[in-house]
């Protein structure tokens, strides 16, 4: 038996510039951060004891005979990709799925890891970070960046750059006394909105193409530069929450299904109750709301927000792990079958 813990993340800056269609031209970053809230998979072989050899449970239950008839598209490719067969997989996560904290890439980078794990195999954070970007743009054919896939993966507060040539994942250097600080000035929210992000990330996708929004994109970019500078300095950390509310309205502009009139009026009633910015993370249209708040102002923001469910949490480091690890010898079906017939004709060989 395997079970992976994989964090969930939220990106500060530069989302929409890890679309291949950008950053391939003109390059792209983000600053971004995982945090204390995971999904869970459980992985191992079923027990031959049934008629049917893989049993799934998620948001719903799978009972099948063979990889094909799997609906659920991620485990199904995943498990062709792997050559996975005869498994029992379970799914459990702390937040809800289409939120915006890239929930379906951190479960497959759990559901990789595990499946690597009962195979025997170690898979080091790239690869991992790799073959769910493959996974989940490629053999399940998804539109959207590639910067979930990659936090979840490696973990932290990170910088991650993308270009032609692939990307480069760094630390943000700030003390831990800093860190803390920011940590401690950002509010999560729950909104209460749960979208698929498929359809934003497809208006995103054409709006890159666009010759204005590429200018939109452009200048999310170098403010990225400008995030870190102040993350890695000694100025005041409310220029980052300055910094979030300016990113927040230029990525607005990219697609009206970034936000809603509902939104918008939370988010002003937070800036009315002292938050200096923030954003909705994800590709937008409802999930989880970020705000940065100074401490003395947080009561005023949670009381002009107290409709909706406030979320604390606090940085992670470590990214995707194997927290329990037992792995097992596999013996496909039909090669059981064979071996027990050589056994049969042997036993009735030496008998006679």
């Amino acid at each position: 038996m395997i079970i992976t813990q994989t964090p969930f993340r939220m990106s500060f800056f530069g989302g929409g510039t890890d679309f291949p269609e950008f950053y391939k031209e003109h390059g792209g970053a983000v600053i971004s951060a995982t945090f204390d809230k995971y999904c869970y998979v459980n992985v191992r072989h079923l027990p031959r004891f049934f008629d049917y050899s893989t049993e799934l449970s998620y948001a719903k239950t799978e009972r099948v005979t063979c990889v094909a008839e799997i609906e659920h598209p991620a485990i199904r490719e995943a498990m062709k990709y792997l050559d996975m067969h005869e498994i029992r997989l379970t799914y459990e996560a702390d937040l809800p799925a289409r939120s915006g904290l890239g929930t379906s890439s951190s479960f497959a980078v759990g559901m990789l890891n595990a499946f690597y794990a009962l195979k025997g195999k170690y898979a080091d954070k790239r690869r991992l970070a790799d073959d769910a970007i493959y996974l989940e743009r490629e053999l399940c054919k998804e539109a959207g960046g590639i910067q979930d896939q990659i936090a979840a993966s490696f973990g932290g507060l990170r910088r991650i750059d993308f270009s032609a040539d692939g990307y480069t994942v760094n630390p943000v250097i700030i003390s831990p006394q800093r860190k803390k600080l920011l940590n401690e000035n950002l509010m999560l929210f729950f909104t209460g909105f749960s979208r698929f992000s498929s359809d934003i990330q497809m208006e995103t996708k054409a709006a890159i193409r666009k010759e204005e929004k590429t200018a939109q994109l452009l200048e999310l970019y170098t403010l990225v530069n400008e995030a870190e500078n102040i993350l890695e300095s000694s100025c005041s950390l409310n220029e980052f929450g300055r910094l979030l509310d300016h990113t927040w309205k230029l990525k607005r502009g990219i697609t009206n299904k970034i936000s809603t009139a509902s939104i918008d009026e939370l988010y002003e009633a937070a800036i009315r109750a002292g938050a200096l910015g923030g954003k909705l993370l994800g590709a937008g249209g409802g999930g989880f709301l970020l705000l940065y708040a100074e401490a003395d102002r947080q009561p005023y923001v949670r009381q002009a927000l107290e409709r909706l469910l406030y979320v604390p949490f606090a940085f992670e480091n470590a990214g995707t792990r194997v927290l329990y690890y037992t792995p097992e010898v596999y013996v496909p079906a039909v090669q059981m079958k064979n071996k027990e017939k050589q056994n049969e004709t042997g036993s009735k060989t030496d008998f006679r």
